[in-house]
């Protein structure tokens, strides 16, 4: 299931609602990203992410089917959120399960690292030197690459 919204997420009733009724469930991996307070050695008072409604959501489709075609999962959750958030703010809810824990674990990586790279999102923080785009990380181009 993909979510992409504004509004913030609970992750104890998302990962409850995904381990209700399925007794094949296993193990369920999780991830939760959030905003920092420091880019660097410079304070961040918030965070703007914007995307393209619809290629958004299609291209975290492509991720999800691409995680079900390498692992045998029993669901998969992507809640990412768009808009102005401030450090603390959830940003982005990835869940897997599966029956065995080395699938879950696995499928959550793979997704967080290639949500890093692949997933459409700018986002644009307002520092104390003034706004400023965030541009790629060679780490997680790195950390994407290790799935290909």
């Amino acid at each position: 299931m993909i979510r992409v919204q504004t509004e913030d997420f609970d992750i104890g009733a998302e990962i409850t609602r995904i381990g209700a009724d399925n007794t094949e469930i296993g193990g369920l991996a999780s991830f939760v990203g959030l905003v920092r307070d420091y880019a660097g050695d410079e304070k961040i008072s918030a965070m703007t992410l914007e995307h393209y409604p619809g290629m958004t959501e299609k291209e975290l489709f492509k991720l999800e089917t691409e995680a079900r075609e390498r692992w045998d999962l029993q669901e998969v959750l992507i809640v990412h959120r768009y808009g102005r958030l401030k450090p603390g703010d959830r940003i982005v809810l990835v869940v897997t399960a599966s029956a065995h824990r080395k699938a879950s674990l696995e499928s959550c990586q793979f997704l967080i690292d290639w949500l890093k790279t692949k997933a459409p999102f700018w986002k644009l923080e307002d520092r104390e030197s003034g706004a400023k785009w965030v541009d790629s990380r060679e780490q997680d181009t790195v950390a994407a690459d290790k799935w290909v």
